[in-house]
């Protein structure tokens, strides 16, 4: 199996590796001095579950890496329109588009069937930008319970979790998913094929949605937020919101907004990926996360006050962020 990582930071270096050491061939595109680090010294995990070392190429030339059978996307949602160029080097008639991305993905409802089939989010595909580059065809779907962050140039710090759930966007068992599935286990990971994957999606954007702008605005690390009273009050708001534009959508959580809660004190002082972005001046990936959910509760007619609110001030830090 041939996989190229593009974007290869902490999360898709940490699957690269993973993958390197099941025996795929893995190429790691990535830039400056971490793809330094990643050449003279191959990839550190550092990890509560044991470190290793694994030496995947790494390269900044996808053409130097040519056709793969998957690409793992590790890119912010805020690159995917431009990343044509990119990826294109990348692409046989049957490569597969592994998009590693919080919040709600481009190709949300591709052959999602029902009254939505087919619709297309302006907050996260504006003017059909992304379906462009990455054809809805190509994509499985891919949510991350794992939290990493760069410790130093070629080096991963793992926090916790291993869970990589994959799934189609028409809810098949596809031969690709389970074959990608198979490897990543075989590196060290969990990674269930899901039969309905946007069940997990709405999982996790139950603490990203919440968290993630909080966390900027308040610049506060998860157990901060949850032991707050105040904020906690309103993270819980924007969970109960949420929840309810899940369920008009027809999909289910299966967890409640107290054991979600528990869960995120449990990972302590961690900071989440949108104040990490926020502290390194790079673009913050709200639309994905709250922007999206604002517009599907407009579609779906549920109210959502709260997320509205605190979508309109991490709006104008986000615009301002990026001046």
């Amino acid at each position: 199996m041939k996989v190229a990582v593009l974007g290869a930071g902490a999360i898709g270096a940490y699957v690269g590796a993973a993958l390197h050491r099941a025996g795929a061939d893995v190429h790691l595109i990535a830039r400056g001095p971490h793809l330094a680090a990643m050449r003279r010294h191959g990839v550190q995990v550092v990890s509560p579950r044991g470190d290793f070392t694994a030496h995947p190429r790494a390269t900044d030339d996808p053409a130097e890496v040519g056709p793969v059978d998957h690409v793992f996307l590790g890119l912010k949602a805020t690159a995917y329109a431009a990343c044509g160029p990119l990826i294109a080097p990348l692409l046989h008639e049957r490569t597969t588009v592994v998009a590693a991305q919080n919040g709600i993905p481009w190709w949300y409802f591709h052959r999602h069937g029902g009254p939505h089939d087919g619709h297309r989010l302006e907050s996260v595909d504006p003017s059909g930008a992304v379906s462009a580059v990455l054809a809805p065809e190509r994509a499985v779907g891919c949510v991350v319970y794992a939290a990493t962050e760069l410790q130093a140039p070629g080096v991963v710090r793992h926090v916790e979790g291993t869970r990589f759930s994959l799934g189609e966007p028409d809810r098949s068992l596809s031969a690709r998913c389970l074959e990608l599935s198979a490897a990543m286990r075989a590196g060290g990971l969990k990674c269930p094929v899901e039969p309905d994957l946007r069940n997990d999606i709405w999982l996790k954007l139950l603490g990203n949605i919440s968290f993630n702008p909080i966390s900027a605005l308040a610049r506060a690390t998860m157990r901060q937020m949850c032991r707050h009273g105040g904020t906690r009050r309103v993270i819980e708001t924007m969970m109960r919101e949420t929840l309810c534009v899940a369920e008009a959508l027809g999909c289910e959580v299966g967890v409640s907004i107290e054991r979600r809660l528990a869960g995120a004190e449990r990972v302590g002082d961690h900071r989440t990926s949108t104040l990490q972005d926020l502290e390194r001046g790079k673009p913050l990936e709200l639309d994905v996360l709250l922007a999206a959910v604002v517009e599907l509760a407009g579609i779906t007619g549920v109210e959502v006050p709260t997320l509205r609110t605190v979508h309109a001030i991490s709006d104008l830090l986000a615009l301002r962020s990026a001046a």
